[in-house]
């Protein structure tokens, strides 16, 4: 539970930090830029209520490591070989 803005944007952080994992070396952080703004910021007051645990960040697919997206299990087929003929006048 958070009492603080500050502990939950602290935490929120674990949202673009797992998406951070599959960028190649050298990508801006958003994670990183989050929790120095959240260790900047003066005192906050706490929250009137108690807000829930954030849920946990979701699975991101794994990527081939070189930075580059790659498509996968799609079959590729030219219009001809589908009947049509590429211009049509």
């Amino acid at each position: 539970m958070y009492k603080n803005p500050k502990e939950l944007l602290v935490a929120a952080t674990s949202f673009p930090a797992a998406i951070e994992e599959k960028l190649p070396e050298g990508a801006p952080k958003l994670s990183t830029m989050l929790r120095d703004t959240a260790e900047k910021m003066p005192d906050l007051p706490n929250f009137l209520v108690e807000i829930p645990d954030l849920p946990a960040p979701p699975a991101v697919p794994g990527s081939s490591g070189s930075g580059n997206p790659r498509v996968t299990g799609v079959e590729v087929t030219t219009t001809q070989e589908r009947g049509r003929s590429v211009l049509e006048f």
